[in-house]
């Protein structure tokens, strides 16, 4: 195989085996309600202060319509809250209710357990040389629509 295949191969293979395994392992018996889709809608969301639909939208990537869609189903099971802005009520804001922040919790140690597990098994030298490739296929994906 050439190098070509090998890293077509391997970047198909990580993509699918991670998207798998967060299937699997955050998707937990509390949170077997939701998709790990609804999962990064939450990271995206996030613990600090509401944002408003477009935000979340945007860095999702998708349309404030598809993003609605997810978020009605989020607030309907209890991991999301909606309210209106003080200012513009017709300005809607996003925030994780107490069930949402537990999950917000459980899938940023999934995420940390993960991380800790590929850099323990790597030298100080492996990993400026995983972190260079890394920052270069992240570029590529920016750059690329």
């Amino acid at each position: 195989m050439d190098h070509y295949q090998a890293v077509n191969h391997i970047l198909v293979s990580l993509f699918n085996d991670i998207m798998d395994v967060e299937e699997r392992e955050i998707i937990s018996d509390e949170f077997k309600d939701i998709s790990s889709n609804d999962m990064h809608i939450i990271e995206v969301i996030g613990q600090e202060e509401p944002k408003n639909m477009s935000a979340i939208a945007s860095k999702m990537k998708v349309t404030v319509g598809t993003l609605t869609i997810a978020i009605n189903n989020l607030v309907k099971k209890g991991y999301v809250v909606r309210t209106r802005g003080e200012k513009d009520r017709r300005v809607v804001f996003i925030s994780l209710s107490e069930k949402g922040n537990r999950a917000y919790e459980y899938h940023k140690k999934f995420h940390d357990e993960m991380t800790k597990a590929i850099l323990k098994r790597l030298d100080d030298q492996e990993i400026e040389v995983l972190m260079k490739a890394l920052n270069n296929i992240r570029e590529y994906f920016h750059i690329t629509p």
